[in-house]
């Protein structure tokens, strides 16, 4: 049997840059962090080999890989010509939270069969494998981020180049200021889930317009601003940067916000948040906010809303067990 753990990420600036037809007339930047909540793959072969079976959120026999449900277990299964395995999936988040959950399972798969053939594969050509996948080969009308933030994990600051390459850095901090910045974020669940797509495929549409393009660009100037601050030890001016980017997000798309988002959002800016924003594609998910320690116990009290307690990781997916290797 073979084990991976890969985990979620939160974006903090400049989602939606990551986007085809943004970067490659623009370039692009979002500055992220993976986070300590993960999707776990286990794979080992299956007592009829002539069968796969798969157990996600359903379970799945067939024959042939051909015949799968899931689109992504399909497609990688037949590219990777795999099969008479049995394949189990779980996470520590429901998917449509806002958590790059759809891309952190993707990578995780590959991550796992991958190793199952014997192969090393880079994170970097993970997350590139993961987008060929759900970009080109599965058609989804979503951008690079997610794929790269849980292949690489860590704080990093990821620039979407016109050329469609993708190049990255770790930010460097004090090793006290990198905790207090953790201390200080707090993420709330909205009690909703949604499909990404609707809203993705809007704002793919929208980042034609010069209006919604430009929004796009500040937003992209926000999170070089984030990363020049952290780079600094620099953190007075985090919640700031991050309202600023919510304000500018919201306007790319219908259905990014909703009367309930918003009025979570005021109440907790009334009761200490300095800033903050609707993790993911927007409608639904976890809300994250910049709040002081001294002032979390309001801003919790006042919104009422279900606290997850999470911290930074550094890993990305990762191998955290391999039995004996009993295949050829």
């Amino acid at each position: 049997m073979i084990i991976t753990k890969t985990p979620f990420r939160v974006s903090f600036c400049g989602g939606g840059s990551d986007m085809a037809n943004f970067y490659e007339k623009y370039g692009g930047c979002v500055l992220s962090t993976s986070i300590n909540k993960y999707c776990y793959i286990s794979i080992h072969p299956y007592f009829n080999e002539n069968q796969t079976l798969l157990k996600y959120s359903e379970n799945e026999l067939v024959d042939n890989p051909d015949q799968i449900n899931h689109k992504i277990f399909r497609r990688v299964l037949t590219d990777m010509d795999i099969h008479g395995v049995e394949i189990s999936s779980t996470a520590d988040i429901p998917g449509g939270t806002g958590l790059g959950s759809s891309s952190t399972f993707t990578v995780g798969l590959l991550n796992t069969l991958n190793c199952y053939k014997g192969k090393f594969v880079s994170k970097d050509k993970l997350a590139k494998l993961a987008c060929e996948v759900e970009i080109e080969k599965l058609g989804n009308p979503i951008g690079k981020q997610d794929q790269y933030g849980a292949a690489l994990g860590g704080l990093n600051f990821i620039k979407f180049n016109q050329d469609g390459s993708v190049s990255h850095e770790p930010i460097l901090m004090d090793g006290k200021t990198y905790k207090r910045l953790q201390n200080n974020l707090l993420m709330f669940y909205t009690g909703t889930t949604r499909s990404a797509n609707t809203i993705l495929a809007e704002q793919t549409k929208n980042i034609t317009s010069e209006d919604k393009a430009k929004n796009l660009l500040k937003m992209c100037g926000l999170a070089r601003d984030m990363k020049a601050a952290l780079e600094n030890n620099d953190i007075s001016s985090f919640g700031k940067i991050l309202d600023e980017g919510w304000q500018l997000k919201k306007e790319l798309a219908s259905g990014i916000a909703n009367p309930a988002i918003d009025e979570a959002y005021e109440i907790a800016m009334k009761n200490g948040a300095l800033g903050g924003k609707l993790l993911g594609a927007g409608g639904g998910g976890f809300l994250l906010f910049y709040c002081e320690e001294e002032k979390q116990d309001k801003l919790k009290k006042a919104i009422g809303l279900r606290e997850l307690d999470f911290s930074f990781e550094r890993d990305g997916t990762s191998v955290i067990y391999i039995g004996d290797k009993y295949w050829d």
